[in-house]
Formats: structure tokens, C-alpha cells, sequence
């Protein structure tokens, strides 16, 4: 038997434009992630019968004789994609992940990157970073059927707090020396009850993008700067600006789409507010999923509490150093 794990993230600033192409038309373009302990699990075991795929939060099963003969749909296509690349025979791969479904804080792209650091080692592929990192990219593609981001695999591989250089050269994760508890005694992370469609939004935002909508286009380039000017905040630890560039980053997120806030998500940051919360934002492409506000210390448990009262989940969580990991 083989086990893995990898964390999910709480997306900081910069998010959606890390979609190629969209990053190459904004020079300097950055994202800002942290990875949170909140885990995909994958376990392989062997398994008589050919291939079995199982989902335990999702209670999807699917049985082939053998790899190609794996359904493209039923819930468990990513898996299916997964397991014809790696051609898995003779076993089972079984799945479970920690946060709730569509959250927006990258349970799909944790359990992508869990999934096959696990057959890689299980089948015998050697796998060097990069090589997960595409792997992982282009099947969570060929799954939900519309262009990936980038910013979410890293988190999942190698954990910490990170920014993600994204231009015409390539990717680049770097890693930010960043006081964890200090970013974490800030954080309250909730889940509205509702789940983002972030395939959804976020390709209606690159249609736009790529048809010359100025707004869209705009409201990257400030994006772009917010990201940049949290990356700085972050490294002198300069908790009051980190806390302006949050509220920042969000209101020019709400810019790109009709759809990315709520009014149930805007009365939670209302509560929020007043209960001390100085910035918040919505994790991922939004209109729904998770949100995580940010305020002094002394003010997370009185924050925590107005979400718990406004009908979020308080997810209870650390920021996670390790990434992918065996056993």
C-alpha cells in the first residue's frame, strides 16, 4: 500500500491571473498563495479485479478490467484521466480530501498533485518536479474542459508561503521568508455552505479578457499590483499593509465578473466587520466557497464568531510548511 497527501491554499492575492494566457499580458504578473493544512489523501493498494477508482467523499466507484477502459465521466473523471496517463493495473485508488467540496482553496489541484506523486511512484515513473506539475495541469484541464491556472499546484507540491512569478520565461516559485503563525494569528477561514463554480467564472473572464473588455483588462493590471505590493508587505511584515492590500485585491476582484461576490457573501463581510475583520476576501474564482478575513489577533475569536452566527463554517486550519508527502 502507498499513501500521500498534499495541503490546500488560501489564494493571498494575484488569483485568476495566473491563467495562461493572461498572465503574458501583464508584465510583473504575480501571484501570492500560502498552503494550508488542510489535506487531499490519496492511498493505492493492489486490487485483483483490474483497476478500481474510489471517491470517499463523493461516494463515486468506478471498475475497469483494466486502465483504458475507465468511464470519462460519473464524478470520477479526473481520476480516470490520472490513472489511463500513469496506465495503473492491478490496483485500487482510493480518495478523500479534508476541506469541504468547492471551496475554492484548491482541493482539486491538492488531490491532483497527491494523486500522482502516488501512481508515479506506484507505477514506476521517475517524476521530477516539473514533470508533476504538467502532468497535474493538463489533467485537471482535460477534466473540467476549460483553461487552468498555475498558482495552485505549487502550494500542493512544495507548501509554505510563496509567490509565483508568471511570464514569458516560465513560472517560478519563490519562496517568501514569512513569520507562518504571525500571517496565521490574522487568518479566520470560513465556508459559505454554497459552492464556487470557478471553471465557470473564470472562463467567462478570459473570454472577456482575450475580447479587449478594458475593465477586465484593468482590473488585472491592479490586481497584478496588489499582488506585488502584498509580496513586499509580507516580507517586511507589515501586518497593516497586508491587511490594505487584502481589502484591495478584493475590490478589484468583484470588478471582473457579476458573479464573483454574493449578497450572502457580502452580509458575512458585513458581520465580519463589525466584529473586527479590517480586510477579507473570497478564496478563489468565488460566488461562493470559502472566504477568509483578516484582522488583529485579539479580534479572530469575535470574527469567528460573526461568521458562525451570519451560517459559515469556521474551518480550523494552520498554515502548512510541508507539500507532498509519502506515508
Amino acid at each position: 500500500m502507498l499513501e500521500s497527501s498534499a495541503p490546500t491554499r488560501i489564494d493571498l492575492a494575484g488569483g485568476t491571473i495566473d491563467i495562461w494566457p493572461l498572465y503574458l499580458f501583464h508584465d510583473g504578473a504575480t501571484t501570492v498563495n500560502a498552503a494550508i493544512s488542510l489535506r487531499a489523501h490519496v492511498r493505492i493498494e493492489p486490487y485483483a479485479g483490474g483497476v478500481l477508482l474510489r471517491s470517499i467523499d463523493t461516494h463515486c466507484e468506478a471498475r475497469a478490467t483494466t486502465w483504458s477502459g475507465l468511464p470519462e465521466s460519473n464524478g470520477l473523471a479526473l481520476l480516470g484521466f490520472l490513472a489511463r496517463h500513469y496506465q495503473l493495473k492491478d490496483a485500487a485508488l482510493i480518495t478523500r480530501g479534508e476541506s469541504p467540496a468547492g471551496a475554492g482553496i484548491a482541493g482539486s489541484s491538492a488531490l491532483t498533485i497527491a494523486a500522482c506523486g502516488a501512481l508515479a511512484r506506484w507505477t514506476g515513473h521517475r517524476a521530477g518536479p516539473e514533470d508533476l506539475l504538467n502532468v497535474a495541469m493538463n489533467v485537471e484541464c482535460q477534466t473540467i474542459r476549460v483553461p487552468t491556472g498555475v498558482q495552485d499546484y505549487r502550494p500542493a507540491l512544495y507548501g509554505g508561503i510563496a509567490a509565483i512569478e508568471l511570464g514569458v520565461s516560465g513560472i517560478h516559485r519563490v519562496g517568501l521568508d514569512v513569520d507562518a503563525r504571525a500571517l496565521e494569528s490574522r487568518l479566520v477561514l470560513a465556508y459559505t455552505g454554497s459552492p464556487r463554480q470557478s471553471g465557470t467564472n473564470n472562463w467567462e473572464i478570459i473570454k472577456r479578457h482575450v475580447d479587449g473588455d478594458r475593465i477586465v483588462f484593468d482590473s488585472f493590471e491592479r490586481i497584478r499590483d496588489t499582488a506585488v505590493a502584498m509580496r513586499h508587505a509580507l516580507e517586511r511584515s507589515d501586518w497593516d499593509e497586508v491587511g490594505r492590500q487584502i481589502a484591495a485585491e478584493w475590490e478589484n476582484r468583484k470588478r471582473l465578473a457579476p458573479g464573483v461576490t454574493t449578497p450572502e457573501i457580502d452580509d458575512l463581510m458585513r458581520k465580519a466587520g463589525a466584529a473586527g475583520a479590517t480586510a477579507a476576501k473570497v478564496c478563489g474564482a468565488g460566488g461562493g466557497g470559502c472566504l477568509f478575513c483578516y484582522g488583529p489577533p485579539d479580534r479572530k475569536p469575535f470574527i469567528a464568531a460573526a461568521l458562525q452566527q451570519g451560517g459559515a463554517r469556521v474551518l480550523d486550519f494552520r498554515i502548512e510548511t510541508e507539500g507532498l508527502r509519502f506515508g
